[in-house]
């Protein structure tokens, strides 16, 4: 995932675009989707990490949001999930998925 992805990602998570991120960043308001193209300066970039509550690292794709902790997609039916050291049942992952669809 390149740098404007993750960004782009991470902005669609909170409902903005590009431009509002932009705009909150206190950047130009399309200087965001130009960096397909060109590469942001350090300053640009650590505006948007503040932003978005992220490192530039993680921006750059560098390291996990959340600290190193490892990212487990739970649509991923290799993995084997436990909660206070007890497994998670098969009924209680799918209650937690529907939850987490909102559904």
């Amino acid at each position: 995932m390149t740098t404007l992805e993750r960004i782009k990602k991470l902005s669609k998570e909170r409902g903005w675009s590009l431009q509002t991120l932009a705009e909150k960043s206190g950047l130009g308001k399309n200087s965001i989707y130009r960096w397909d193209v060109k590469t942001p300066s350090t300053n640009s970039l650590q505006k948007v990490a503040d932003i978005l509550h992220v490192s530039v690292d993680y921006l750059l794709g560098h390291e996990d949001p959340r600290n190193g902790k490892k990212t487990v997609e739970l649509s991923d039916e290799d993995n084997y999930y436990t909660f206070d050291g007890k497994p998670v049942s098969k009924e209680d992952m799918d209650l937690f998925k529907r939850l987490m669809r909102g559904k």
